[in-house]
C-alpha cells in the first residue's frame, strides 16, 4: 500500500461513500495492486475513520468488481482477468449497440450539440494526460447517447454495467497510442448519429468497443 494514501474528503457525501471514492481511485491508479489485501484495521488506521465505513466501501467496491472476499482470508483488490473483461465488454456491446440504434431515431438537435462538445472536449483533455478527466468525458459521451434513447430500463442497466467496466476503460485509457483510435471512433459515431444512418452508427459502437477488447486483454496479457 502506497504511503500517500489519504481521504478524499467531500463535504456532500457520507463518508462511507468519501471511503469508497478514496479506495476506488487508489485501485484505479495502482496504488492498491491487484491481489494486495484490503484490511479494515489497517485501512482504518490510514485514513482515520472507523472500521464501519471501511467494511461499507469494500462491499461497494466489490459490486463495481473492484474488490473480492476470499473465505478465511478477507478483502482483496480483484485481479483483471479475461475471461471477466470479456464477460462484461460482451454484454456492453450488445447494450450500446442496441442504445445506439434507438439514438439514432430519437436523438434530438440538443443533444447532439451536446455529443459534439463533449466530443471536442475529450479530444482536448487527451492532451492534458490527466486520466481523470479523460475518463470522465469519455464517460459523459456515452451518457448523452444513453439518454437520448428515451429508454429508463435500458439506461439503468447500462449505468450499472458501466461502474462494472470503469476499471477497464481507466486502463484502456491509460495508454496514449489509444487516443487517435478512439477520436476518430467518437466521430464516426457522432457521424451517424447525425446523418439517422442507423447501420453507420451501429458498425462504428461495434468496431469501438471491439477495439477497446483487444487492447485490454493485451494489458492483462502484459500484466501475468
Amino acid at each position: 500500500m502506497k504511503e500517500g494514501l489519504t481521504l478524499n474528503m467531500n463535504a456532500y457525501l457520507p463518508l462511507r461513500d468519501v471511503v469508497f471514492h478514496t479506495l476506488r481511485e487508489a485501485i484505479l491508479k495502482g496504488d492498491l495492486k491487484p491481489g494486495e489485501r484490503l484490511m479494515e484495521l489497517q485501512l482504518a488506521a490510514k485514513l482515520g475513520v472507523s472500521r464501519t465505513p471501511i467494511r461499507e466501501a469494500i462491499r461497494m467496491l466489490e459490486q463495481e468488481g473492484l474488490a473480492v472476499t476470499i473465505p478465511r482470508k478477507g478483502a482483496e483488490v480483484a485481479k483483471m482477468t479475461e475471461k471477466d473483461m470479456q464477460d462484461v465488454l460482451q454484454v456492453r456491446e450488445a447494450l450500446d449497440e442496441l442504445a445506439a440504434s434507438i439514438a439514432c431515431e430519437k436523438i434530438s438537435e440538443e443533444e447532439l450539440g451536446g455529443l459534439r462538445r463533449t466530443m471536442h472536449e475529450f479530444e482536448e483533455y487527451t492532451k492534458t494526460k490527466d486520466l481523470k478527466r479523460i475518463a470522465e468525458a469519455d464517460v459523459r459521451f456515452h451518457d448523452i447517447i444513453y439518454q437520448a434513447t428515451g429508454n429508463p430500463k435500458l439506461v439503468n442497466m447500462l449505468n450499472n454495467l458501466r461502474e462494472q467496466m470503469y476499471r477497464y476503460r481507466v486502463e484502456y485509457l491509460k495508454e496514449e497510442k489509444n487516443y487517435p483510435v478512439l477520436i476518430r471512433e467518437h466521430c464516426q459515431i457522432v457521424e451517424g448519429l447525425s446523418e439517422k444512418n442507423k447501420e453507420k452508427v451501429t458498425e462504428a459502437m461495434h468496431k469501438h468497443v471491439e477495439n477497446q477488447v483487444a487492447a485490454v486483454k493485451e494489458i492483462i496479457r502484459e500484466q501475468e
